[in-house]
């Protein structure tokens, strides 16, 4: 892999279906991504021409490479900035990966109602499910599952699931529904913040092309 130069842009990007989407955005705003979408296993791609380096991530490992400056720029869905918190700036939403971070359940749980205990809630995103019911008054009981949390209302593992929901098909297809909002979601731009202000001249084109 040829060192880094002075005029090289690392974007880290995330691994997985958002990179359709992703490459088609860069592409609307005049940034090359061929490297993007050329198949190969490769975890870091070249654009020689445009002088544009791409990093191939876990989605929660970007902020990271972003945050420690090994990249420049990421992409990282807006979930991942609420889950925890990344001395990062996030300068550009780019309108693709659009979700919502929902409460979801079977249609008769109630959220307000009188119970015995705490509110039982299963997620991947612990943070977010606390701060949102602390901020509604509801005692919750926050259990942690990686997959396949729809599981967990129908089990009775837990009342209620936090998850993101793009569709809704695997909810109604599992017999649940959505019973709160608790944010909109999206892919946003984010920046390292030293490297931003030390190498303005490289990263700013790109944060212009992508807002226009």
């Amino acid at each position: 892999m040829p060192r880094r130069n002075k005029d090289t842009v690392v974007i880290a990007v995330p691994k997985g279906r958002i990179l359709e989407q992703l490459s088609e955005r860069l592409q609307r705003a005049g940034i090359p991504a061929e490297a993007l979408t050329a198949n190969s296993r490769k975890l870091v791609r070249e654009d020689e021409k445009s002088g544009l380096r791409y990093l191939l991530l876990k989605p929660d490992d970007v902020p990271t490479y972003v945050e420690y400056g090994a990249a420049d720029l990421g992409v990282v869905g807006r979930d991942v900035l609420m889950e925890r918190n990344y001395d990062v700036l996030a300068p550009v939403d780019l309108d693709i990966g659009r979700c919502r971070m929902m409460v979801c359940g079977l249609p008769e749980e109630s959220l307000t109602g009188e119970r015995e205990r705490p509110l039982r809630v299963a997620t991947k995103f612990p943070h977010i499910a606390e701060r949102h019911f602390r901020s509604r008054g509801i005692p919750v009981e926050l259990i942690f599952c990686q997959g396949s949390v729809e599981l967990a209302p129908l089990t009775g593992l837990a009342d209620v699931i936090v998850d993101l929901v793009e569709t809704g098909e695997t909810l109604r297809q599992n017999g649940l529904v959505t019973l709160e909002k608790i944010a909109d979601i999206s892919s946003v731009l984010i920046a390292n913040r030293a490297g931003l202000k030390l190498r303005r001249s490289a990263i700013q084109p790109i944060l212009d092309a992508l807002r226009d």
